[in-house]
């Protein structure tokens, strides 16, 4: 009995795993579990009830209070409203015109569309579903491959999970309390890097199989160099201008995310106007979806902080610290077991799960980890280390929207594809692309400066 009163953190980890396949709300299991182990823990002596009275202080003072993930709500709102406004038909349309003659051009495009409204929405079902209606037709019309097209659609659009402005970004950084501009600004180049990785595949494997992606055909596009420079000022020229108020406004130290996120939310509105996209019934559907969105992310907020409450006070960091020390085993060792153990629960949980359970237990164990020189001592090394591990974390996040058997990015595509594309093909189609996130997960694990180096530049 002793042995199971003092392995109870353990048994929160069991209890949690096995209700969330039951498919019931995310949010009041975790608070369910929190509570059922805090009666648990009062009934052998180890927890007193009287202490649940903190956590209505910490859900108001780590969450409704906190200024950081005020930007949420805005970031949802300003994704949901580009999905409406055009911009992203408009983009697609001017690099195919442009890339026609490169190998996989259309593919090319799709991937390069991901890229830039990554850095616009930071949604990944606003963006999944919108490129899906906007490009698997196309795609389909000039006899794409179905895995390739499939896979380039998936992949591209999880981008907005990692470039910033990322909902999951700034969650992370507000329950370690880092800087969410740090943040920002390490995951830039590995988001990048995970474009140019699918960029590199696509054309390889479209320049020696042709026949995997028919080229454009040259009547489509305009036909002046009036008409071209016009599709180019129309296409580019609107998310360029939002990225730079929103990010730049950051980066260069004018607002805080909070503030930018609420210029990101008007610029979005205006473009929409400007596209005559824009009607009360937009409006109010786009406040519609941001709401319910914004209300799911902050129920799990709730539910999550009455777990690790509990989790902490029945000594669940200490028991992990000390089974980390009864091994012996070394920094590295300690690093990829926590890596593979995210990319495992991504195959069944959502990131919102693993992200409010794994990273408050382990980031502070990774903090007091010394791995030498290999990632230095920029901004001390408890502060390096965590943001490396935030952005490597962020990185091998990005796969559970692919993986199945749960992967939502996958469902998010099904749901709105033509009739004729099935599941298999989708599995099939993301397998490179998942392969592909790994090898940019272990070039960040062996190269730091691509999380590290643009920080310790610009914020010194």
């Amino acid at each position: 009995m002793a042995m199971f009163v003092e392995l109870l953190p353990l048994w929160m980890f069991v209890a949690l795993a096995v209700l969330l396949f039951t498919g019931y709300p995310v949010a009041f299991i975790l608070g369910g579990v929190g509570l059922a182990f805090a009666l648990i823990g009062d009934l052998f002596g180890v927890f007193r009830l009287q202490q649940l009275a903190l956590i209505p202080l910490r859900i108001y003072g780590g969450t409704m209070e906190s200024p950081v993930l005020v930007a949420i709500p805005m970031f949802i709102f300003m994704g949901t409203m580009l999905e409406k406004s055009g911009v992203a038909r408009d983009l697609l349309q001017a690099l195919q015109v442009l890339l026609r003659r490169v190998p996989g051009g259309l593919a090319l495009s799709v991937t390069l569309m991901g890229t830039i409204m990554a850095a616009t929405t930071g949604i990944i079902g606003a963006s999944v579903v919108m490129m899906t209606l906007l490009a698997l037709p196309v795609m389909l019309e000039r006899r794409y491959n179905m895995p390739l097209a499939t896979g380039t659609i998936a992949a591209s659009g999880t981008l907005g999970i990692l470039i910033p402005p990322s909902i999951m970004l700034v969650i992370m950084a507000d329950l370690l309390s880092v800087p969410v501009g740090t943040v920002f600004v390490g995951a830039i180049v590995p988001g990048l890097l995970l474009s140019l990785l699918y960029a590199g595949y696509i054309w390889t494997l479209c320049h020696l199989k042709p026949d995997l992606a028919p080229p454009l055909p040259d009547d489509i596009g305009p036909t002046t160099r009036g008409e071209f420079w016009a599709m180019i000022l129309r296409s580019f020229v609107p998310p360029i201008a939002l990225i730079v108020l929103v990010l730049g406004s950051i980066f260069a130290g004018f607002a805080t995310p909070t503030e930018a996120a609420g210029v990101g939310a008007g610029g979005s509105v205006l473009l929409a106007a400007i596209n005559r996209q824009l009607s009360w019934k937009v409006f109010v559907e786009v406040c519609q979806r941001s709401a319910l969105t914004g209300g799911m992310l902050f129920g799990i907020f709730v539910g999550a902080t009455a777990f690790s409450f509990v989790f902490r006070t029945l000594g669940g960091e200490h028991l992990i610290v000390d089974f980390i020390k009864a091994t012996g085993v070394g920094p590295w060792s300690i690093l990829l077991v926590l890596m593979l153990m995210i990319f495992l629960l991504g195959f069944f949980f959502d990131w919102i799960e693993i992200t409010l359970i794994v990273l408050p237990v382990f980031a502070p164990i990774i903090g007091l980890l010394d791995f030498g020189d290999h990632v230095g001592t920029w901004e001390g090394v408890a502060k390096a280390n965590i943001i490396w591990f935030l952005v490597l974390a962020a990185v091998n996040l990005q796969t559970s929207f692919l993986t199945p058997p749960f992967g939502f990015a996958l469902f998010y595509m099904k749901g709105v594809a033509p009739p004729g594309v099935t599941i298999q093909q989708i599995y099939r189609g993301i397998i490179p692309f998942v392969t592909l996130q790994v090898v940019g997960l272990a070039l960040c694990i062996a190269f730091p400066a691509l999380v590290l180096w643009l920080p310790s530049m610009l914020l010194r």
